[in-house]
């Protein structure tokens, strides 16, 4: 055995299975639109493609340093139930890697900062953690969330990125859809602002439940998927062919399920502009009325003691 076979190519395959294998470590990655681009510069760029537009998607910390003045925020600890209450089959596993690929034990993350000097308190979900799909966990963080806001008189912010419900926890995943939804209600009923960023994608039991009940709806960037099922399951279903923008930010807001479709770099203007009009009428509003400040913990049903 001579020393290119001992030596030279043990070493060139590792180095690809460095760069294949740890996508943190690469400094450059491939857009829908096949460029190859350069992290950093994608990075300082909002994650949104300088050639198509194409708005990549964010981790929650991500989305706090592009989100909050001068990157300043702090996250808040949040409720965590116990892990795989049904004894799902590899779920555990899925947990564990989910964990270690995005540094966070859940898919929802609350942070307390300011826009703009006005404070708000503000919750992103991560794609990258099983699919940004709620569970318990991401039920109790969003609820701390809502409390937080209440407590503290402060509009409530969420940026919404998930495929659906946990199918892995069962009827415990679907009932975060309940307890989210009267969350949502408790922070109405504060007159506190509720604002929702629908990301891509945000489809199945999260744009059914408190994904859709904001004062204000955005959906971020033109061709955001916002659904419930997939275009394949309803093309399916109605036997009809989709228009070619079905189910796009676009699509939803000409048919009147957003209010406005806003790219990245301009969701901070935007959202100070609505919240300056919001807070203001709701001064107006405290004058005849006096604020009770709710617990949710008093008025949300239970999730199950197996959590």
């Amino acid at each position: 055995m001579n020393w290119i076979t001992r030596f030279i190519k043990p070493k060139i395959k590792s180095l690809f299975k460095k760069k294949s294998s740890d996508s943190k470590e690469a400094l450059w990655t491939t857009c829908e639109c096949k460029n190859l681009l350069y992290k950093d510069d994608l990075f300082k760029n909002l994650s949104v493609c300088p050639t198509c537009g194409f708005h990549h998607k964010l981790s929650c910390e991500e989305r706090f340093k592009v989100f909050f003045d001068n990157k300043e925020y702090e996250i808040l600890k949040t409720p965590l139930p116990k892990d795989d209450p049904l004894k799902f089959p590899m779920y555990s596993e899925k947990l564990k890697q989910a964990r270690k690929k995005t540094n966070q034990s859940d898919a929802i993350l609350i942070a307390d900062g300011k826009l703009e000097g006005i404070r708000i308190t503000v919750g992103a979900q991560n794609f990258n953690f099983i699919g940004g799909a709620v569970g318990a966990a991401s039920g109790e963080a969003f609820i701390h969330g809502v409390q937080y806001a209440i407590d503290n008189k402060t509009p409530f912010i969420f940026f919404s990125c998930s495929g659906g419900q946990k199918m892995q926890e069962g009827a415990i995943a679907l009932m975060q859809m309940t307890r989210t939804v009267l969350a949502v209600n408790e922070l109405k009923k504060n007159n506190l602002p509720f604002i929702v960023v629908m990301c891509n994608p945000t489809t199945g039991g999260v744009s059914a439940s408190f994904a859709t009940l904001g004062d204000i709806l955005i959906g971020e960037s033109s061709k955001a998927i916002i659904a419930f099922a997939g275009a394949r399951v309803i093309a399916n279903t109605v036997k009809e062919e989709l228009p070619k923008d079905f189910q796009t930010a676009d699509f939803v807001k000409e048919h009147g399920g957003l209010d406005l479709v806003v790219e990245r770099k301009y969701l901070r203007p935007t959202i100070f502009t609505l919240l300056s009009i919001l807070l203001k009428k709701r001064e107006v509003k405290a004058i005849s009325e006096t604020d009770n400040v709710t617990n949710l913990k008093e008025t949300l049903p239970k999730t199950s003691k197996a959590v």
